[in-house]
């Protein structure tokens, strides 16, 4: 028999009956506008990170740290447009060190797991290359072994932007935060390649979860990073409507001449391979085999190939620029300000099926 006393914690089911949004249960309400063409939206923004004090300028859109995304071709391009890459963690030192050009090492983030071996393989790239940031993922940023790891990573590289993550609550993003996180990445299973959902059952609608962990983030003058479940340029816009300092995109980032995966041909059509880093594919590729005690929570699919990443940069911009001028929004710093979410049970016509 089990005895309970005042201190012993016990943990009980709960059900929160608050519907919790993704970004296909809603619109953005246009408003009027003054804005008289697209070419007048400003989508820089500067950022002044809590911890490091150090200040930014860019547009903050994100390759994935994945290994489909986040290549060094990729952050090539997506530099030129001043915007940030989360390269993966499987780059060589020596991959880091034949870029020499110090514009590159301003919009790219160096990406690392939280083993002993994975923070030397970090300790060497910053010490040789020094870069504007630091991205520590895991898929489970909610052990008490990760934010003492962020705590032990902003005391070693106290003058680094930190990006850390994922979490998808409120009460994770200020931990974080408060051991030492400038930006907080925001996503359990919403990306196109995570199984998370399906193999664990948990998670949080994505919406929903950018909404309340930016709302913590900024009452501690911090910033989030939202990172999944964009598809269309109009997700995009919807995640900086609902708060994210920043937007992660793995799967639009895929299929491109810059992206990795293997390119393969089938019925006269290229494909290129997209998959999730916890995938059986990324796992066989990286450690050999998938433990016993795992389960693979990634898919692997093949993305028809799209061609130069440029296009779909600009294809990006343009759809964030069209939204301001729906909504009053000069700048993408103002789009928070003029959104009024609708939700909606319909949100595209698609009887001709969809575009080409």
């Amino acid at each position: 028999m089990i005895k309970y006393n005042c201190l012993t914690p016990i943990y009980i089911m709960r059900i929160e009956s608050e519907l919790k949004l993704a970004y296909k249960d809603v619109l953005i309400r246009p408003k009027r506008s003054k804005l008289t063409s697209r070419k007048n939206v400003i989508l820089k923004r500067k950022f002044s990170f809590l911890h490091s004090n150090q200040e930014w300028e860019g547009i903050p859109i994100v390759a994935a740290n994945m290994d489909t995304s986040g290549t060094m071709d990729i952050a090539k391009k997506l530099s030129k447009y001043s915007m940030l890459t989360c390269l993966h963690k499987f780059h060589s030192e020596e991959d880091f060190l034949k870029n020499k050009n110090k514009k590159f090492f301003k919009y790219i983030a160096v990406t690392s797991g939280i083993k002993p071996h994975e923070l030397k393989k970090l300790d060497n790239i910053v010490k040789k290359t020094k870069p504007k940031f630091i991205c520590l993922d895991v898929a489970n940023g909610y052990t008490e072994r990760f934010s003492s790891v962020v705590n032990k990573v902003r005391k070693l590289y106290p003058k680094i932007t930190l990006i850390a993550g994922n979490v998808a609550t409120a009460e994770m993003t200020q931990q974080l935060i408060l051991a030492g996180a400038d930006i907080v990445k925001i996503g359990i299973g919403p990306g196109s390649a995570c199984t998370t959902r399906k193999k664990t059952g948990v998670g949080y609608p994505q919406l929903s979860a950018i909404i309340e962990c930016a709302d913590a983030a900024h009452g501690l003058k911090g910033n989030i990073m939202a990172d999944g479940g964009c598809t269309t340029p109009g997700d995009i816009c919807k995640a900086f409507g609902a708060g994210a300092d920043f937007v992660m995109l793995g799967g639009m980032f895929a299929g491109h001449k810059e992206s990795g995966g293997n390119l393969v041909e089938e019925d006269g059509k290229k494909y290129k391979l997209f998959y999730g880093m916890s995938s059986d594919t990324a796992m066989k590729k990286y450690y050999g085999s998938i433990k016993k005690h795992q389960t693979s929570e990634g898919k692997t699919v093949k993305v028809p190939y799209k061609g130069p990443v440029e296009n779909t940069i600009l294809d990006i911009l343009g759809g964030i620029r069209s939204c301001c001028t729906y909504i009053g929004a000069k700048r993408l710093k103002d789009i928070p300000k003029c959104t009024t979410f609708v939700k909606v049970t319909q949100i595209t016509n698609d009887i001709f099926g969809s575009s080409l």
